[in-house]
């Protein structure tokens, strides 16, 4: 989630000087992602996430609804729901507090459900208002999608539509994830805390996302094929963006809720569903002995120091699956680590700390 630096009597200040209020490198020009907006993929947050120095905001990625036809905004628990701190109710605008001077927008939806972060998703849903936001669900610069879930595999092309980086691609470099994840309190105050999650899905790439696109959707991205949801995107570093796979998202949403949520479906595509076979030729057994090696090693590798995740994903080369271990940029030297565990390849992956977005 990205912020911005207010002074203390923020409120006189956005009265007399609001144009010298919310800045920051992406909010100097903002995008059509940063302005209001009926679409999804865009900016908005919290109107009571703002704290004496500053406020933040984050990305309002799609649009799911329940059983009985209500519909909800999704993003993520820290972006709707101030990393549980919120109330059930609180208001939720578009776009959010940084890309209107601190100061609330319009207001599109009440939060609802906000599964813990203990859950092992970053997830919260907010009640759409009527008439506040385009009720098909549509995604700014993403014409089409299946509301089908799709599972992620290593070598999977994706997409996302944010607040901060808009409209960009990547692959899946990892599943089945463990990632160790910073977070803080308040809007860009107070003791910051860690989160374990596991099995989570890592795309690659330092410009796949950046503060302030936590709760973009990420969707599949195949020829011939609406996209499908794959993951809820809610963290990263610089050179990677880790995402809840969805159908855990809904799951712990549903449960949260009380009933059962699905996605809203767009466009008018051909809604043909993927085998979701990976683009790599490993062999079956390798990647069986990947995940098995994963399992076991998982949590003594997390607790070597700089070891921040444990995934599975392939070799450099791409011969065979691989134990994917994700090392702190500012640890000194090479964690103790072998070269294969179980028989399976143990790859070292050098970034900076995991933190939400």
């Amino acid at each position: 989630m990205t912020k911005t630096k207010a002074a203390r009597t923020w409120r006189a200040i956005c009265l007399m000087v609001s144009i010298a209020i919310a800045v920051s490198a992406a909010a100097d020009s903002p995008s059509d992602h940063q302005r209001s907006s009926n679409v999804f993929g865009t900016s908005g947050g919290n109107t009571k996430d703002i704290s004496t120095l500053y406020c933040c905001s984050g990305t309002l990625g799609s649009l799911v609804k329940d059983v009985a036809g209500n519909q909800y905004i999704l993003s993520n628990n820290h972006v709707l729901a101030r990393s549980g701190s919120a109330a059930p109710g609180e208001d939720i605008s578009q776009p959010g507090l940084i890309d209107n001077g601190c100061r609330a927008a319009e207001i599109v939806g009440d939060l609802s459900a906000f599964p813990s972060l203990s859950s092992n998703v970053d997830a919260a849903i907010a009640l759409l208002r009527p008439g506040a936001m385009d009720p098909s669900g549509a995604i700014m610069d993403i014409p089409t999608m299946n509301p089908t879930l799709k599972g992620a595999t290593v070598g999977m092309e994706v997409q996302k539509s944010g607040r901060t980086t808009g409209h960009t691609f990547g692959t899946v470099s990892s599943v089945n994830t463990n990632v160790m994840v910073n977070y803080q309190p308040t809007c860009g105050m107070g003791k910051k805390f860690k989160v374990t999650f596991r099995g989570q899905i890592v795309v690659n790439g330092s410009t796949f996302s950046a503060g302030g696109d936590s709760g973009s959707l990420i969707l599949s991205r195949v020829s011939n094929e609406d996209p499908q949801p794959v993951a809820l995107l809610f963290a990263g570093s610089s050179t990677t963006t880790v995402g809840n796979p969805i159908g855990e998202v809904l799951s712990q949403l549903s449960a949260s809720l009380g009933s059962s949520v699905s996605f809203v479906g767009y466009g008018a595509g051909s809604f043909a569903p993927s085998s979701g076979t990976t683009t790599s030729t490993v062999t079956p057994q390798s990647v069986r002995q990947a995940h098995g090696a994963k399992e076991k090693w998982a949590d003594s590798f997390m607790d070597r120091p700089g070891v921040i995740g444990v995934g599975v994903g392939l070799t450099d080369d791409g011969s065979e699956a691989a134990v994917i271990v994700y090392v702190d940029n500012g640890s000194q030297g090479r964690p103790n680590l072998p070269d294969r565990a179980d028989g399976a390849r143990i790859k070292i992956v050098r970034t900076d700390p995991f933190v939400s977005r």
